[in-house]
């Protein structure tokens, strides 16, 4: 199972960017997904999740009615959209993929992971 991030970069504050996560190696139309960030020198945190079908989102309370996650299940992909974006947002983001159909907010919750895509809000 593969998992590969993209659209990271290096953006102001208040821009948005969009990160996408396509899997290969298995479907995961019966999975729920997750997006999980790691700032540098701390702990990775759980940022946001999908059901399988796409009909629950849950969000962390630090990215709620910023960020917007969903899903393509014919693609095989997960994407974050970013909105006003804070140094507070700048880490590495991972999506991966869930242990359980439903939205899961923690790391042990993940099977499968991507490499990671690096996010930095600049002042």
């Amino acid at each position: 199972v593969q998992l590969v991030e993209s659209g990271g970069g290096q953006v102001q504050v208040g821009d948005s960017l969009r990160l996408s996560c396509t899997v290969s190696g298995r479907t995961i139309n019966m999975n729920g997904m997750g997006w999980l960030r790691q700032p540098l020198g701390k702990e990775r945190a759980f940022v946001a999740a999908i059901s399988y079908s796409g009909g629950s989102t849950y969000y962390a309370n630090s990215v709620k009615g910023r960020f917007t996650i969903s899903r393509d299940n014919a693609k095989n992909q997960v994407h974050l959209q970013m909105d006003s974006l804070q140094p507070e947002d700048t880490a590495v983001y991972f999506c991966a993929v869930g242990r359980l159909h439903t939205v899961v907010a923690v790391a042990s919750g993940y099977d499968y992971w991507g490499q990671g895509t690096q996010v930095t809000v600049s002042s």
